[in-house]
């Protein structure tokens, strides 16, 4: 018995989007009538089921796979691992909410076909022929914005670099992932800017349609993380992202630790040792939360034992870490004879590595 070879892996990442499944394996279906196909969804564990509402179709539809990964999150890493799972030449990223047009994907392979020096297709809601279809003023601001940042560490003149919706080689992402970042939601920006020359590529046109099910996932922290990524491309090298998120969470910890202290010790006239143990206690339960919401959002704890245990985990962390500033600021101290300034920078630089290394290991990397 003989079959096609395959030709083509769709990674869809997806979260929450169990009705929009059967809906874009019938659309991919259509589109690519006479190809040899297959569809990789990449669940982040959702709650509705949608790995599940994969598996069913898989179950008689052989050219249907499912990754469900627990305990960690993220569309950029979802796509990385989408992409190395397949043996196809190549491999395309297409959102699961429908709202990249599938029928260019025939236009994307086709385009690989005829040029085998080609590395690249990017579809493009920039170039003539394309739209972002019903987006309103505001959206097309902030995507106007973040197009604008993101050429900034970009080795290419591309039009749409917030892409989504894109079709590579897969050789070439085996050979870029290692060095991936994997961080945010734009896999485009991180494989154009991680690769060490400039990849050859084209754009082609289509446009945006709007979404008829389930739920948008572009919120705050979605930016936040696009921002994140940018950093990440350009110092990230020198002073990993998330390290240099975990300091700036340390800094905004400092506002609700000076709020409290002020409260109990000059307004309801509380001993000032008392005042600071409760305002340390609700500064690092501030960091605690905000860290798991920022920066290790992509494992972040949930349900009230998880929350629980890391919170405990993390205040026992930070308590080691306050005796390990103190202990070097005063060795320093002594040794430079009164000169307090160094030391004390020396005592906070060492406390936010100890902080930072507990917590990723035993806070944020026990689950």
């Amino acid at each position: 018995m003989t079959t096609a070879s395959l030709e083509l892996a769709v990674v869809v990442p997806v979260f929450n989007e169990r009705a929009n499944v059967p809906l874009l394996v019938d659309k991919l279906a259509q589109a690519l009538a006479g190809v040899s196909w297959e569809a990789i969804f990449v669940d982040d564990d959702s709650p509705d089921g949608t790995a599940d509402a994969a598996r069913e179709l898989a179950r008689t539809d052989a050219r249907v796979r499912v990754i469900q990964r627990i305990g960690r999150r993220g569309l950029s890493s979802a796509c990385v691992e989408g992409m190395c799972a397949t043996a196809a030449p190549v491999v395309a990223v297409i959102d699961g909410d429908l709202q990249h047009d599938e029928a260019l994907l025939p236009r994307m392979l086709a385009a690989f076909r005829a040029d085998a020096t080609l590395e690249l297709v990017v579809g493009s809601r920039f170039v003539a022929g394309g739209g972002t279809g019903a987006w309103d003023r505001d959206r097309v601001a902030k995507s106007a914005l973040a197009t604008r940042l993101s050429r900034r560490v970009l080795k290419a003149d591309l039009s749409d670099p917030m892409s989504g919706y894109f079709a590579i080689r897969t050789d070439i992402v085996r050979r870029l992932a290692p060095d991936l970042s994997a961080i945010g939601f734009k896999i485009l920006l991180d494989l154009m800017t991680t690769a060490t020359r400039p990849l050859r590529f084209i754009e082609l046109p289509y446009t945006f349609r709007v979404r008829t099910a389930g739920e948008s996932k572009l919120d705050h922290v979605v930016a936040m993380e696009y921002l994140i990524a940018l950093y990440d491309r350009m110092v990230g090298r020198v002073v990993p992202a998330r390290f240099a998120l975990f300091c700036v969470i340390g800094l905004i910890g400092v506002l609700p630790h000076m709020a409290v202290l002020s409260l109990l010790f000059l307004i309801l006239d509380a001993e000032f040792r008392a005042a600071q143990i409760a305002a340390t206690g609700v500064a690092m339960t501030f960091n605690f939360f905000l860290n798991n919401a920022l920066t290790y959002r992509d494992r972040r704890l949930k349900g009230g034992r998880q929350l629980l245990d890391g919170w405990v985990s993390f205040c026992a962390a930070c308590s080691v870490g306050a005796v390990a500033n103190v202990g070097v600021s005063e060795f320093l101290y002594d040794a430079r004879e009164g000169v307090w300034v160094v030391p004390a920078l020396v005592g906070i630089a060492v406390s936010a590595v100890w902080n930072y290394a507990l917590s990723s290991r035993f806070v944020w990397g026990r689950y």
